[in-house]
């Protein structure tokens, strides 16, 4: 059966938005200026772990210029805790740059005069800065209600991991470690809040506006209908805008100065407000002779920070994804969140799996090594087919793993180029349980101006999520691009959708944004049918007209016969529920690369000279985006794989700036970059779309360290490679010949 011709989806359409970017016309929240709007600071602590004795602010509110200045105790009247932390630090601190005051002010000047006004006396207590301190005998309680710095565990078990073992003939036992990582969005975290008599009005870079409302109404004891989260572009998200952040602490800054108030961070603050948890792995499999995996356990511990925000979440994902796509019989794993005295970790694009996936993959190398048995072979051995279960409790898998596997040994040519005298390759596999929350609601007005406007919660945030549901709408209704209007979440005008994240926004936005289509069609081929004397499944849709034999009807002409005159307004609803997939994830995310490397041994630095990437996509409805997001994606993987890690010195984060924090640059791109999208059209999404964009990210880092083990010798199992850890390698790989 011949495939669908599409106009639109799988088209490289111009972005919907692309014109305001380039021009600059597209506002972010920095750029707004609401009204009698004032200029907030925030005052953050400087010591890791203390109790806060006193707090004076009075030479800061009696600065001319001043409006308010927020603390502790103008917070009392509100239930204070949101994400496991404070709006404001409550009697002590538990990392440095957590926000004990804050001050609005006329301007920006005044605002950080009046912090320096601020007096703050501490009691200095014992920190906790990264795992191993935090995990160890006596610690240091960073939560003093509980018993250790334990945050969350998740627990995965199935089979018998113990006669696993002893049914293996071999055994392998490795640890791994991964650094604390920045997001890096280019735009920092801004918020404008307003609260006045009628409510809370928020402006944000927040990628889940509906759960801001959540927390925003909770705190303050309002009914959600009371909480308006506006969001415009976002500058970059990939998880550190997911959830609350710092908007409670604006909206109480603006309820005591009775004025709107902004704060936009710096990079250096964005940083401390949330970031990628390191962590620790210990991993070890069993399997038979021939490459059969038999049994597997996994002991991972997360650095959360201070704080809990969604470390339970990532840990909860964490445990599964140690696991890899691959069919084990036996299987323990335990992901444990660790409250350590250092700024909050969040989500972060593939939560839990770049740090455990690195671990899984860079295993079954030492694996392949040991039996004599090529990767990818063994990779394809043991795949999940379709339908079979990873683990308890979750959909089996509803990807060709081995199709994909294939398809990337022939891109990369790995057969020939891996078997070349000198050649440094390696490859690795991932698969992330994705989706998330399968909650998204959608509206389509069709209006007698003949312009279709789109109602949907999803952030753009830089993916081209409007361009996509826009594509989507244009291919069911026949409508040019132009005609379809699109703008931002505004939870007191759009639609509910759960999140923006999780590459859940093309599969779920998506499925309700084509559901809402559908409704409007429907409707417009009723107006059609009685017009024509026709049946509806004899009328075509055609650019923006009906069509039946020689009659054509414009849609709004059909406004025109349904109203009467030149008003009236046709509106589609659609929305998408767990009734998408029943049990979770919505769908796996698959991803797949090989790393091709230039190494000096001289120097320890390491060049990515070819890189390819495989994505099953399901169906590409943006190809060109789809690329972007899966390059973007790798790019990403190759930051934390080659230089980027937040540096603490003691208890202090000593590079929190963008001189110092080392990210990819234009040199450090692969001389060749290769991306191959599978379309085999079986996702649950829009034309058989899955979500996509995380899953290039996540084979990267044991993709290249594997490369290094096969092409040079040297098994590094600690992130990032920076040249002296590479070059120190090499000398104890040399001294041991």
């Amino acid at each position: 059966m011949a495939k669908k011709q599409f106009k639109f989806v799988g088209q490289n359409v111009l972005r919907v938005d692309g014109i305001e970017k380039v021009t600059g016309k597209a506002k972010f929240t920095g750029d707004l200026n609401i009204p009698g709007m004032l200029y907030g600071r925030i005052l953050r602590s400087p010591y890791p772990h203390a109790r806060i004795v006193s707090i004076d602010t009075s030479a800061a509110e009696a600065l001319p210029g001043v409006a308010a200045v927020l603390t502790a105790a103008d917070i009392s009247d509100v239930d204070p805790y949101y994400s496991g932390r404070p709006v404001i630090a409550i009697k002590k601190v538990r990392y440095a740059g957590e926000p004990v005051a804050a001050v609005a002010a006329e301007d920006q000047e005044t605002a950080e005069e009046a912090l320096s006004l601020i007096s703050v006396s501490y009691e200095e207590l014992p920190a906790a800065v990264g795992l191993n301190t935090a995990l160890r005998k006596g610690a240091p309680l960073i939560h003093e209600n509980l018993s250790d710095n334990i945050c969350s565990h998740e627990h995965v078990e199935k089979g018998n991991v113990e006669q696993g073992f002893a049914e293996s003939d071999e055994i392998f036992e490795d640890t791994f470690t991964f650094p604390m990582v920045y997001h890096y969005a280019m735009e920092p975290h801004s918020v404008i809040a307003d609260f006045n008599d009628e409510g809370i009005t928020v402006w944000s870079s927040a990628q889940h506006p509906f759960q801001v409302r959540g927390d925003l109404a909770k705190i303050f004891g309002l009914h959600p209908a009371k909480v308006r989260i506006i969001i415009p572009f976002l500058g970059g998200g990939f998880g550190s805008k997911s959830y609350t952040k710092f908007e409670p602490l604006v909206v109480a800054l603006a309820r005591k100065a009775r004025r709107p108030v902004r704060i936009c961070n710096s990079v250096t603050e964005s940083m401390l407000t949330v970031r990628r948890h390191g962590a620790g792995v210990r991993l070890k499999t069993g399997v038979k002779r021939d490459g059969t995996l038999v049994a597997r356990e996994a002991e991972i511990y997360l650095d959360t920070g201070g704080y809990a925000d969604n470390g339970p979440a990532v840990a909860i994902r964490a445990a599964t994804r140690v696991l890899g796509p691959y069919r084990i019989s036996h299987i323990r794993s335990d992901a444990y969140a660790v409250y350590t005295n250092s700024g909050s970790a969040g989500s972060f694009r593939a939560i839990g799996a770049p740090q455990t996936i690195f671990a899984s993959e860079s295993q079954m190398d030492i694996i392949a090594s040991r039996l004599g048995i090529d990767p990818a072979e063994l990779r394809l051995k043991n795949f999940l087919k379709k339908g079979e279960e990873l683990r308890p409790k979750l959909r089996g898998m509803d990807a060709n793993l081995a199709s994909s596997l294939k398809k990337l040994v022939s891109a990369s040519q790995w057969k020939r180029r891996s078997k070349k005298k000198g050649a440094v390759m390696g490859l690795a596999c991932g698969a992330t349980n994705a989706g998330a929350t399968p909650i998204s609601v959608a509206m389509v007005r069709f209006q007698s101006d003949g312009l279709l406007a789109v109602f949907a919660g999803s952030t753009e945030m830089g993916q081209g999520v409007r361009t996509v549901l826009s594509q989507i709408i244009a291919e069911e209704l026949s409508l040019p691009l132009d005609a379809i209007q699109i703008g931002g979440a505004d939870t007191k005008v759009t639609p509910y959708d759960a999140s923006t994240g999780s590459s859940r926004s093309t599969t779920l936005m998506g499925t309700a944004v084509l559901r809402a289509a559908r409704d409007l069609k429907q409707q417009l081929l009723k107006i059609g049918a009685e017009s024509f004397h026709a049946k509806p499944s004899q009328i075509r849709l055609v650019d923006g007209a009906m069509i039946c034999g020689e009659m054509r009807l414009t849609f709004k002409e059909a406004l025109q016969r349904r109203f009467g005159g030149s008003g009236g307004e046709l509106i589609g609803h659609g929305d998408v529920g767990p009734e998408i997939t029943g049990t979770l994830p919505v769908f796996w995310e698959i991803g797949m690369g090989t790393a091709e490397l230039d190494v000096d041994e001289e120097t320890g630095e390491v060049a990515i000279k070819r890189y390819v990437s495989v994505a099953d996509v399901g169906k590409a409805i943006h190809p060109e985006g789809c690329v972007g997001q899966e390059e973007g994606a790798a790019m990403m993987g190759i930051g934390h794989t080659m230089f980027e890690q937040m540096v603490y010195e003691g208890d202090q984060l000593v590079n929190s700036n963008l001189v110092d924090y080392r990210v990819p640059r234009f040199p450090d791109v692969p001389k060749e970059f290769h991306t191959v999208l599978v379309e085999n059209e079986d996702g649950p999404g829009p034309h058989g779309a899955r979500g996509m964009g995380e899953g290039g990210l996540v084979s990267v880092a044991p993709a290249i360290t594997n490369a290094l083990a096969r092409g040079k010798g040297i098994r590094i199992k600690d992130l990032p490679l920076t040249p002296e850890r590479v070059w120190r390698a090499l000398r104890e790989r040399k001294g041991k010949l």
